[in-house]
């Protein structure tokens, strides 16, 4: 019986455990969320690579009988050092960590999760703190898709008509749905609109920034900008959709 596993990993999540061990939670292509014990004191060597946002190749060791896991090695490949070096990467960084493990590392869809996580962390790794919050608000988008759960911003969700690029939709949380002025009023009562909370408008300017930017590679972003408020209504879109799913809001996501 094979006890000894190699996995290609991105650390999500670091953890003391006991007086010199860690805990550290992984993204896996092969098995989507793992966790697994460092042993070692501080001067261990595969305790510093064992950091948070450091990717590459895992080596671990399984004992079905103490139904345990420690990690053998890890060599590392991607070290991002740059997002350390401003509040609002790290920030983002921690966000996108806790929504895949919120999620359950995608829902099975492990390889492509950590392609996804590879290539928005490679973007944060050098971006400035406006492209920090777009950055963020492209991964939950594109997360949503990878769990199947990303609306089309170009039709109601409830009577599938075509709603014209210059007018605004309303993203119902209730029903988790995105719907044309006609349909939220029959839906939520006349004064929906009029605010509330239970419905959030989704103007011209957020709907054209995510259908562009959603097969985007995100080292692109800094050249996608939009105004305050369609960057407001976007990241309130993406979290109520998620929200929605996971139940709960995630606080590293902040307001919005």
């Amino acid at each position: 019986m094979f006890r000894s596993f190699t996995y290609s990993a991105l650390i999500l999540r670091v953890r003391p455990s006991g007086e010199s061990n860690r805990e550290v939670w992984f993204l896996t292509a092969e098995e989507g969320i793992l966790r697994a014990t460092v042993f070692g004191g501080p001067k261990s060597k595969l305790r510093s690579h064992a950091a948070p946002f450091h990717q590459g190749t895992l080596w671990m060791y399984r004992d079905p009988v103490k139904n345990s896991q420690k990690v053998i090695d890890f060599d590392v490949r991607s070290w991002r050092p740059g997002l350390r070096e401003r509040y609002e990467r790290v920030a983002t960084a921690s966000a996108v960590a806790e929504t895949i493990l919120a999620s359950h590392g995608g829902g099975g869809n492990w390889s492509e999760a950590l392609t996804l996580a590879h290539r928005v962390l490679d973007a944060l790794n050098g971006a400035d703190e406006p492209c920090c919050v777009r950055i963020l608000i492209y991964f939950l988008w594109n997360w949503a898709m990878l769990l199947g759960l990303r609306h089309d911003v170009n039709h109601c969700a409830s009577c599938a008509c075509e709603v014209p690029g210059d007018k605004v939709l309303w993203f119902s949380k209730r029903e988790s749905a995105l719907l044309c002025p006609s349909c939220v009023e029959v839906s939520h009562g006349p004064a929906a609109e009029a605010g509330g909370g239970a419905v959030l408008p989704i103007g011209p300017g957020s709907r054209r920034w995510l259908a562009a930017v959603e097969d985007l590679d995100p080292s692109l972003l800094a050249r996608y900008t939009l105004d305050n408020l369609s960057l407001g209504q976007a990241k309130a879109l993406v979290t109520g959709i998620l929200a929605g799913s996971l139940g709960r809001r995630l606080g590293t996501w902040g307001l919005g």
